[in-house]
């Protein structure tokens, strides 16, 4: 075998031994015998298609189309709104477990701007100054709208209020409105709203 074979077969060989090492990913073998359905005749997001006359391969779902999990058939209690207008009372059950519920998200989600009690004087307003002050939730405006409007507000936000929608359920958002009613009730309370058996306590 000549010098010039011998070169040849070495970079050939050289060549052999190199394609061993390519390879798409790491987990992914140079040889594939069987794909294991790596590879699909499938469209990728935002791919061109034949199929259709606009060559759009991403279409839109049917109309009415629900996501799994994402139907509400009560638009009272997921929105608080039915006809254009605010539900007039919670559709909850208020209880004892529902107010504390409610006092519990209330405390994560609100208190942080409104304060505990409500009257707009949270950790985040008294330092963010005059460039923001969250709302006194105790005055009477506030008082005076409907237990749906509240809901709306506490799902959808207001002005420089953000909405809660994605970070509580339909239920907690409830339960807090219930919760801010037991504020609202003990801001404006007078004496005769005291049992008398308890009136001699009062200082």
């Amino acid at each position: 075998m000549t010098n010039t074979n011998v070169t040849i077969l070495l970079v050939l060989t050289s060549i052999a031994g190199l394609t061993g090492c390519l390879s798409p990913s790491r987990d992914t073998p140079p040889l594939q015998i069987w794909d294991d359905m790596k590879v699909q005749p499938k469209y990728k997001p935002q791919q061109q298609s034949g199929l259709f006359s606009d060559k759009r391969s991403s279409r839109r779902p049917p109309e009415g189309t629900v996501a799994v999990g994402q139907l509400n058939a009560d638009d009272a209690s997921h929105w608080g709104i039915v006809n254009s207008q605010y539900v007039g009372r919670n559709p909850l059950p208020i209880t004892k477990e529902l107010l504390a519920h409610g006092q519990n998200k209330f405390n994560v989600y609100c208190a942080p701007c409104h304060s505990q009690i409500g009257d707009g004087k949270g950790i985040v307003g008294v330092r963010a100054g005059a460039a923001f002050q969250p709302a006194n939730l105790t005055e009477p405006r506030v008082k005076q709208m409907n237990d749906g409007e509240l809901y709306s507000v506490a799902s959808e936000g207001r002005r420089t209020m953000m909405g809660y929608r994605n970070q509580t359920s339909d239920q907690d958002r409830w339960a807090i409105i219930a919760y801010l009613r037991a504020l609202h009730r003990a801001t404006s309370g007078t004496i005769e709203d005291v049992p008398d058996s308890l009136r001699a306590q009062l200082k």
